[in-house]
């Protein structure tokens, strides 16, 4: 399993949708009007947030950018690897 830590940015959407954003941020006043790290277990989770705001938000009017993975640790003599994101593009519209 990969912990993803990534950043969520919001535009062009009311006061009202912002408030039902499942996750706590904090409200902008510019070109963006939200901003919010989260965690997320895996590529699938990642997928299926951006999948429920896309619901939430009527739009694309978000950023969902991965910005650091777990290590994952092989059992070889404590070496470690840093697993990429191949397959997770950044949300945008």
């Amino acid at each position: 399993m990969r912990k993803i830590e990534a950043i969520l940015l919001v535009w062009g959407v009311r006061d009202e949708v912002l408030e039902k954003l499942p996750l706590e941020g904090h409200w902008l006043y510019g070109e963006y009007d939200f901003i919010a790290k989260i965690e997320l277990r895996d590529e699938f989770e990642m997928e299926q947030f951006a999948e429920e705001l896309r619901h939430l938000i009527h739009g694309g009017t978000f950023k969902l950018m991965p910005i650091a993975l777990s290590t994952i640790k092989n059992g070889v003599e404590g070496s470690e690897t840093v697993s990429m994101l191949e397959s997770l593009k950044v949300s945008a519209p």
